[in-house]
């Protein structure tokens, strides 16, 4: 089968959007993976759902498919960066997570995107794991549910730091519905597994899959041939279980140069499979 590679709107973020969507087709890329952010497609301006459509129709007219990323730093709290959580004492802040994710599961649907990804966030300190665990579980299950109504993949990131740190961590949930979205790098800063291996274990449960290179230890998203990622391993192993869905580069420190990193990581990406 032919693999399929999206690039990651976080690595363009000095771009309007539809520069960045021009950049990433023109490179010959088959999706994007799209941030909301402030500056790209902005999930909480007055026009979210008109310009969900535009969006969707130039998505159509450059022949990219997506996925809905739901990182961007300083969107819900402007003073502190990736608050509110789903783990968040505050039971508003909550809320709000969990509103901003049906906003984000409402675009997808509006996109035709493959999946919505998102992370469970860091515990804040003297909060108990059980009652951080217990939260989780409430927000999973509502994101969750109001996917399945909308026919979206809600697909949760164990992220290094985070609640949900690892694949063992993702694999303990018991949510109905709610798929892996795997970093294939988040595998080498935790060394919990072999990248690779990772891929075939949660072959069934991947609901999306980002790739890029880091070294052993340290989370910091490299392009490719600067860190330790055996990028080959990786590729062949998502064509030995035939993943069908985008490969998401996520370069989120390279907006500087994207314009050079969006065709060079697809030609690195594309020479490890002749």
């Amino acid at each position: 089968m032919s693999l399929r590679f999206a690039y990651n709107t976080n690595g363009a973020a000095n771009h309007r959007l539809d520069d960045a969507l021009a950049l990433v087709a023109e490179a010959g890329y088959d999706g994007v993976a799209l941030t909301l952010d402030i500056h790209h497609l902005d999930p909480f301006a007055p026009d979210w759902a008109r310009e969900a459509e535009r969006v969707r129709g130039r998505l159509r007219g450059l022949g990219l498919g997506s996925v809905i990323e739901t990182g961007a730093r300083f969107l819900l709290d402007p003073r502190a960066k990736h608050e509110p959580t789903l783990v968040t004492p505050d039971p508003a802040g909550r809320a709000r997570r969990v509103a901003f994710l049906q906003r984000a599961v409402d675009i997808a649907a509006i996109l035709g995107s493959e999946a919505v990804s998102f992370w469970a966030g860091v515990p804040r300190p003297g909060v108990a794991p059980s009652e951080a665990r217990a939260w989780l579980r409430d927000g999973l299950a509502e994101v969750a549910a109001y996917a399945a109504e909308r026919r979206v993949v809600a697909a949760l990131e164990p992220e290094p730091g985070m609640l949900v740190e690892t694949l063992d961590d993702y694999a303990a949930l018991s949510v109905e519905g709610l798929r892996l979205a795997l970093d294939t790098g988040h595998c080498l800063v935790t060394q919990e597994r072999d990248p690779a291996a990772a891929v075939r274990e949660f072959a069934d449960r991947l609901g999306t899959v980002a790739i890029e290179d880091m070294r052993r230890g340290a989370h910091i998203h490299l392009p490719f041939g600067e860190g330790d990622m055996d990028v080959p391993a990786v590729l062949g192993a998502l064509e030995a279980i035939g993943f069908p869905g985008l490969i998401c580069v996520e370069l989120s420190r390279e907006s500087h140069r994207a314009d050079r990193m969006i065709p060079e990581a697809l030609a690195y990406l594309k020479g490890c499979r002749r």
